[in-house]
C-alpha cells in the first residue's frame, strides 16, 4: 500500500499551509494595488499632462467639431475613460463654461503660467511681487504654487535631527543592555525601551507642542516657538525603540566566544563590546539605522503638530518647517478631486515611497556586502 502524500496525509497542515499562503498573497496584492492607484492618480502630472494655469487661451464653442478628441480632452482637462462617458452637448456645456471663466482676464502675469510642470516643481521661479526667483509651495493662492523643495528639505532636515539624536542613545543603550549590563538590569531595562514604541505618536506630537516646544524656545531664544529642532527631538523619541530593538538582537547574535576570547586576552568588558561584538554585528546595526531613517521618513502626526508647518527654504534648525508627510495630511482631505492640486499631493506620495524603496534596496545590498565580508567570501 502506497504512502498518501499532499492533502490526503495530513488534511490539516495542508489547509493551514495554504491558508497562511493565500493571506499572505492577499497581502502583498493588496499594498501593490495602493502603489497602482496612487501612481495612476500622479501620472497626469508626472507626464507633463496636467495645466495647471488659472488663465488659459480661450477656444470658440463654434471650434468643437474642428479639433481632436486628444486636443478637446486636453483642452478640458478630461482623462480618456471621462471623455468617453459625455456626449456632444455636454462638451458643448463644459466649453461655454470653460470660455466664461476664461473670459475674466487677470492682472497678474502669473496667472498664465503651468505651475504643475516640472521646472516650476523643482526649480525656483521669481513671481510677481518677489525680487529674485524662490522655491515656493503655496497652493491655496491667487496663482497656486506647488514647489516641491522646501517639502524635500523640510523632510530632510527634521529627519537628520532625530537620527542625530536617536541613534547614539539607541546604540548605546543596546551596547550596555546587551554586553554590560547585570541580568537583573536587563531583564526591566530592555521591556521598558521597547514599550516606548507603544506610546502612540499623536502623544508624542501633543508633548512636543504643549512642553517640549516651550522648553526648546526658553534655552535656545528661538524665534520660532514651533521648529525644525522640536519637531526633530520628538521625532528621535519615535525612533529610538525601534533602532534599539534591531540594534539589540543584532548584539546579542554574536557568538559568546568572541567576548569570552576578548577577555580572555584581557581586553575589559567595554573594550570587547566596541572593538569585538560591534564590528561583528555591523550590518545588524547600520540595518537598524536604516530602518530608523525609515520610521522618521515617513512619520506624521509628531511633524504635523510640532514642527510649525511653514514651506520655508532654510537649513536653519531653529526655523518652522514643513514635511511632506505633514502637507498630505493636512492638504489631502480638502482638494477638490481631479484638480492640480490634488495630482501634486499624490505625485509627492509617489516621491516618499521611491525614496523608502530606494532606502531599504540600497540597505540590502550594504548588509548583504558586510555580511559576506565579515564571514570571509568576499
Amino acid at each position: 500500500m502506497g504512502l498518501k502524500r499532499g492533502h490526503r496525509a495530513k488534511p490539516l497542515e495542508w489547509l493551514a499551509e495554504k491558508t497562511i499562503f493565500l493571506v499572505s498573497l492577499t497581502a502583498i496584492l493588496m499594498v501593490f494595488l495602493i502603489f497602482i492607484f496612487i501612481g495612476r492618480e500622479a501620472l497626469p502630472v508626472a507626464l507633463g499632462q496636467m495645466n495647471a494655469a488659472e488663465t488659459q487661451k480661450v477656444i470658440p464653442v463654434e471650434q468643437l467639431d474642428k479639433l481632436s478628441e486628444q486636443q478637446l480632452s486636453k483642452y478640458l482637462g478630461l482623462t480618456k475613460a471621462e471623455f468617453a462617458r459625455m456626449d456632444r452637448e455636454a462638451l458643448k456645456t463644459l466649453m461655454e463654461l470653460k470660455a466664461e471663466s476664461g473670459g475674466d482676464s487677470s492682472k497678474n502675469k502669473d496667472a498664465g503660467v503651468n505651475t504643475a510642470q516640472w521646472r516650476y516643481l523643482l526649480r525656483p521661479y521669481q513671481w510677481s511681487g518677489y525680487d529674485r526667483p524662490e522655491y515656493i509651495w503655496q497652493p491655496v493662492s491667487e496663482v497656486p504654487k506647488y514647489n516641491i523643495v522646501p517639502l524635500i528639505i523640510g523632510s530632510l532636515k527634521v529627519t537628520l535631527i532625530a537620527l542625530i539624536i536617536s541613534v547614539p542613545l539607541a546604540l548605546g543603550a543596546a551596547i550596555y543592555i546587551s554586553q554590560l549590563a547585570r541580568p537583573r538590569v536587563r531583564e526591566i531595562a530592555k521591556p521598558v525601551i521597547e514599550l516606548l514604541a507603544g506610546i502612540p505618536s499623536v502623544v508624542l506630537g501633543f508633548f512636543a507642542l504643549i512642553v517640549m516646544a516651550t522648553f526648546i524656545q526658553k534655552v535656545t531664544g528661538s524665534h520660532s516657538r514651533l521648529n525644525a529642532l522640536c519637531a526633530g527631538l520628538a521625532l528621535g523619541l519615535a525612533v529610538i525603540p525601534v533602532v534599539f530593538s534591531i540594534a539589540e538582537d543584532a548584539l546579542t547574535s554574536v557568538p559568546r566566544s568572541y567576548v569570552q576570547a576578548a577577555l580572555a586576552l584581557g581586553a575589559s568588558r567595554w573594550k570587547s563590546a566596541w572593538q569585538v561584538v560591534l564590528p561583528a554585528a555591523l550590518p545588524g546595526v547600520f540595518a537598524a539605522i536604516l530602518l530608523g531613517f525609515g520610521r522618521a521618513v515617513g512619520e506624521t502626526m509628531v511633524v504635523l503638530m510640532a514642527s510649525g508647518n511653514a514651506s520655508i527654504v532654510s537649513w536653519n534648525i531653529y526655523d518652522s518647517t514643513r514635511t511632506i508627510t505633514a502637507t498630505i495630511a493636512a492638504e489631502l482631505g480638502e482638494v477638490v478631486f481631479g484638480s492640480p492640486h490634488y495630482r501634486i499631493l499624490f505625485l509627492i506620495g509617489v516621491l516618499l515611497f521611491v525614496v523608502t524603496f530606494v532606502t531599504n534596496l540600497l540597505a540590502g545590498i550594504v548588509v548583504h556586502g558586510l555580511k559576506a565580508k565579515m564571514e570571509g567570501r568576499k
